[in-house]
């Protein structure tokens, strides 16, 4: 039977370019959409550029225009970036529409009328001199956690905290500069904590990661808190229908862009918009978000629609994080990389396959090693695929016409075991398990290329054994077909391009179950070339800023450090970025021989797997008082050779600072919860 499916994927912010990060999430919810519409299913693919907010505004009135004109620039940027990397949208929209503003005043007006909206007085900065309440982002000043200067008024871009705006210290009014006062302002709020046995019950039916669920049962222990709705004037976004001069906060309307963009999709198709988002609708609908985003989407989103009187989602599935070569992205170092930068370089399917090698179904961080990313590339795709085709087509065309063997040869049952493997890999794609998919589809391809070694088709050319090239060719062309059509979602250029090659009307899964025969395809032309590291390092300048000389009476170097040094060593945070923090559960600890103070610990971490560490700790614990315990260990250290063995990582205690006590060692457990393997901070 065939599915009726919605997707979406968080809708980027109008505020900014599109880069690599945020392409994680797109490159894998478009994988997802395009296999579904391989297999036969009506999936449909919504977005929106979420236009309203503080962060628009400030932009806009830098650069001395209407965040009109900014929000329909940055639209035209983020297709056309979207539109490169084959991000197949069926319908890319913007929350700054008639359609959001009528369904989001809906979602309000009956959360209202049934009593889950309040109001309440808050206390709030106001400049006088602007005559005017500042949001988060109209107030800079330094952070009340850890000092660093000029920083918002809700969150801290050097340490993380968060705060409130009045918290800053030497708070100043970002647009004139002067110091704001405190006032009161009556501000509407969402009563989430009117949603609790249902957002219980909703978040465990299986509609969540259990990564997700569980982290959502933290936020229950600890209370629902009533959600502020409201933001004063000035604001761009919808004015709220029975608040004069007050407006809906945008991340009320920013998700209401999934069903906005489905009205409009709609409207213009001629197909139902209650079909999709109306209680009784038996449509799949499935939201695909990053970590960061989760409480907006998992609490928030669906009590307003409970409460709006609109259907939930079927599922909302969240990944991690992208790191660049094991750290956080960023611009001194080139990682901080725009999906233009990125385009001016290196072909977007390269990307494309790499995410994909790399993505599972958890919520797990996504690493760009770009070493890895060049020969993972070259020798999958262009070694392991490409070669199949560029190796035999030739024959075909040149001494074949063109034309493969009417009748399919005997390949000791080859192509069957391909299409047999189908139905695992469709399994993978369905449970977004595609690093699990491209292991098994380039099994697949090394079977293939066995089959072409252990046949030669260029010495059965040279022998002029003319049968014997035309169906060992003939199979070849057909096992490529069949790769090329399990990695048509991850390639869909490189699919294409193949559908060229062999003159099909389509690539589909159902059409592989039966081999091409007798058809005629055309000249091999390149699919794919190899990624010459060169342009990987050519990317990497051109993302790096471009350090300008000194001005005149300018110092070369920083001021001298004071004489007395701190009592602590201070790191950047760059260099504390780098340190892989894990999970680990110890499976077993034992003594180690000759050694007085370690213990050998055999660690779970896992989908990293097992390690081994000799941790110093054995004047505190025994070792069967470790059994099963979950610690903490620093899981990307070198391997350091001992004389015991191997140690793989180093586990973190704490102690006295005067060390006088040498059984006074503590080692960090993370909370009930925690799995092996997760990643801490």
């Amino acid at each position: 039977m065939t599915r009726r499916i919605l997707v979406t994927s968080a809708l980027p912010y109008a505020n900014g370019s599109i880069h690599l990060g945020h392409l994680v999430e797109y490159i894998q919810t478009d994988i997802w959409v395009r296999f579904q519409k391989l297999r036969g299913n009506d999936c449909l693919y919504f977005c929106a550029d979420d236009t309203h907010g503080t962060p628009v505004m400030i932009r806009a009135r830098n650069e001395g225009i209407a965040p009109e004109l900014l929000v329909q620039r940055m639209h035209e940027e983020h297709q056309a970036d979207f539109k490169a990397f084959s991000i197949g949208f069926d319908n890319y929209y913007s929350t700054h529409s008639e359609e959001n503003r009528i369904l989001s005043e809906e979602i309000y007006c009956k959360n209202r009328d049934a009593g889950h909206v309040q109001t309440a007085l808050v206390r709030q900065a106001y400049c006088n001199k602007d005559a005017m309440f500042l949001p988060d982002r109209f107030i800079r000043g330094t952070c009340p956690s850890c000092g660093a200067l000029d920083q918002y008024g809700d969150a801290c871009e050097s340490c993380s905290a968060t705060y409130a705006p009045l918290d800053l210290k030497q708070a100043k009014c970002a647009l004139c500069g002067e110091p704001p006062v405190e006032k009161s302002s009556e501000h509407l709020f969402f009563r989430l904590s009117d949603f609790e046995p249902f957002l219980k019950e909703w978040t465990r039916s299986g509609a969540l990661q259990a990564e997700m669920a569980n982290k959502l049962d933290e936020w229950f222990e600890s209370g629902l808190k009533n959600w502020d709705i409201s933001r004063d004037a000035p604001y761009f976004g919808f004015e709220i229908p029975d608040a004069a001069g007050k407006y809906f906060y945008v991340w009320l309307d920013a998700p209401v862009g999934y069903m906005a963009s489905t009205w409009n999709y709609c409207k213009r198709t001629g197909r139902s918009f209650d079909a999709y988002w109306r209680p009784g609708s038996t449509a799949e609908v499935y939201h695909f978000i990053g970590k960061d985003i989760l409480y907006f989407h998992t609490l928030f989103w669906p009590a307003m629609l409970q409460g709006g009187g609109f259907r939930t989602p079927t599922a909302v599935f969240a990944h991690g994080f992208l790191t660049v070569n094991g750290q956080k992205m960023s611009k001194s170092r080139g990682t901080f990389i725009n999906a233009r930068h990125y385009l001016d370089h290196l072909d977007p399917e390269y990307l494309r396959y790499y995410y994909a090698c790399k993505l599972s179904g958890r919520v797990d961080d996504l690493d760009l090693n770009l070493d890895d990313f060049v020969l993972r590339v070259n020798a999958d795709m262009v070694g392991k695929v490409v070669n199949l085709a560029s190796r035999t087509a030739g024959f075909i065309h040149k001494q074949f016409q063109g034309q493969l063997c009417p009748d399919y040869p005997a390949d000791g049952g080859l192509y069957q075991s391909f299409v047999q493997a189908g139905e695992e890999i469709a399994a993978w794609y369905e449970a977004r398990e595609y690093a699990k998919a491209m292991r098994a589809i380039m099994a697949l391809a090394d079977t293939a290329n066995r089959y072409i070694e252990e046949n030669a088709p260029w010495s059965l050319a040279k022998q002029q054994k003319e049968a014997e090239l035309h169906a060992v060719c003939s199979v070849a062309i057909n096992l490529f077909r069949v790769l090329l059509t399990y990695l048509a979602p991850v390639l869909p250029v490189m699919a294409e391009r193949t559908r060229d090659l062999l003159n099909l009307p389509a690539l589909t899964w159902e059409g592989c179950r039966l081999p091409l025969c007798g058809t005629t395809i055309k000249p091999f032309k390149h699919l794919m070339a190899r990624v010459d590291p060169k342009q990987v390092e050519a990317l990497l300048a051109a993302a790096r800023p471009q350090e300008l000389p000194p001005q005149s009476g300018e110092p070369v170097s920083p001021p001298p450090l004071p004489s007395s040094p701190p009592a602590l060593a201070t790191i950047p945070l760059e260099s504390f970025a780098q340190v892989d923090l894990r999970v680990a559960r110890i499976v077993q600890a034992e003594l180690v021989a000759g050694a007085d103070k370690l213990l050998k610990l055999n660690l779970d971490l896992g989908p990293l797997g097992p390690r081994t560490v000799f941790a110093g700790i054995r004047a505190a614990y025994s070792p069967e008082s470790l059994t099963n315990r979950l610690t903490v260990v620093v899981a990307n250290l070198l391997p350091r050779k001992m004389k015991f063995g191997l140690s793989e990582g180093m586990i973190l205690a704490a102690s006295r600072e005067d060390n006088t006590d040498k059984t006074a060692l503590f080692l960090l457990s993370p909370d009930a919860g925690a799995e092996p393997g997760m990643k801490i901070g």
